[in-house]
């Protein structure tokens, strides 16, 4: 049996997609609920940098930007030596619906790990997406 290769969280929002793809693709917006400091050149093949008081900080790839409707990344998966070229890809879906945003975020490439390093990075990371997506929801909400 082969491990999971993917963690999907759906979020409905009750702001319009323009509010939300703020809140996903601006530095302001990812200090607010992702990160405590953010960088971000906005545009396929551009970097964005993360960095947490507690953890060290993630360089990205921005992959793709078709705004407002989808953003992604690529970014180093926690376990692996800083060198190591295998990173997840995380996309950011936005759908407009009656009550705001549909947003549904996809993190792949989970299958690429050795079994020991596996486990504890899908978890890892599928908590992580609970937690975060939660603090999106606020942070949206209170705008």
């Amino acid at each position: 049996m082969g491990f999971p290769d993917r963690i999907e969280r759906v979020l409905d929002l009750t702001q319009p997609p323009a509010k939300v793809w703020a809140a996903v693709t601006t530095a302001e917006g990812l200090e607010a609920w992702f990160s405590t400091k953010a960088t971000i050149d906005l545009r396929p093949g551009g970097s964005a940098t993360l960095q947490w008081a507690d953890a060290p900080a993630a360089d990205l790839r921005i992959e793709r930007v078709d705004e407002p409707s989808v953003f992604g990344f690529s970014w180093p998966i926690e376990g692996l030596a800083k060198d190591d070229p295998r990173r997840t890809y995380v996309e950011f879906t936005l759908e407009p619906n009656a009550g705001g945003t549909r947003l549904t975020v996809v993190e792949s490439g989970f299958a690429q790990l050795p079994d020991e390093l596996h486990q504890p990075a899908f978890a890892e990371n599928s908590r992580g997406w609970v937690r975060e997506l939660g603090k999106l929801a606020e942070y949206v909400d209170a705008r």
